[in-house]
């Protein structure tokens, strides 16, 4: 995922993951055989009106005692109030998400960054399958390395294969502390639903999270409906 010269630019939201990513990618620099620069970059979805919010300032104050150079950015989309009041939540976490990966990519090519690093973990992968699944009617998930924009930019994931247990342990093992999250959907997205559900079926089938996994790299074609048939069947009816 990492090549000598690389610019990485590190999304860190202050969760547990984001921030044990940041730090691995600064040790890593001290083991393997290449030279690459690590920033990190916020996106702050409350900021004051003089001043960054105060998640994002817990942010900054951790990365600058890890002497890791961060950037905030204020959020560029913000849910109403109004909407979350009336329940209306069913594209809130979509249209945020597009949003604050949007400005991050932005960013990266403004600031000439050509990788950007996102914490996502085993389980997220695994989520996003069943969400995409669930909600959007395809088959597909996050994968540890996409190439961007016709190559200028690399979207990597280098915890990808690790659950997120691992993850935590691994942040408690580097003494970081993670900045909790001001999001008020953060307990009623659909995907803490999906995890709740595949937590559901773990209890019952201990292997099926690796299994799935697997699953997702052990793909037989054939044996999935072709799209070709059905098109025919809807014209036919």
């Amino acid at each position: 995922m990492l090549t000598h010269g690389d610019r990485v630019l590190c999304a860190v939201s202050g969760g547990i993951d984001s921030l044990t990513l940041v730090r691995v990618l600064q040790l890593w620099q001290e083991k393997v055989p290449l030279s690459y620069t690590v920033h990190g970059i916020h996106i702050d979805m409350q900021p004051q009106a003089d001043r960054p919010g105060v998640v994002a300032r817990k942010v900054a104050s951790i990365l600058e005692e890890l002497s890791i150079p961060c950037h905030i950015l204020a959020a560029a989309w913000r849910s109403a109030g109004d909407i979350l009041e009336n329940d209306q939540t069913k594209n809130i976490c979509f249209r945020c998400a597009r949003s604050r990966r949007t400005q991050l990519f932005s960013y990266a090519d403004q600031y000439h960054y050509n990788k950007l690093a996102m914490g996502h973990h085993r389980d997220d992968i695994i989520e996003t399958f069943f969400l995409n699944m669930f909600y959007a009617g395809n088959l597909s998930t996050m994968v540890p390395k996409q190439e961007l924009f016709s190559g200028r930019l690399a979207l990597i994931r280098p915890l990808a294969y690790l659950d997120k247990q691992e993850v935590a342990q691994l942040g408690y093992q580097l003494s970081l502390q993670e900045v909790r999250t001001v999001c008020p959907l953060f307990e009623k997205t659909s995907r803490r639903q999906v995890s709740d559900v595949l937590g559901a079926i773990e209890r019952r089938v201990p292997e099926v999270r690796k299994n799935i996994f697997a699953a997702l790299g052990n793909v037989r074609p054939d044996y999935l409906l072709n799209p070709k048939y059905r098109s025919a069947h809807e014209n036919r009816s």
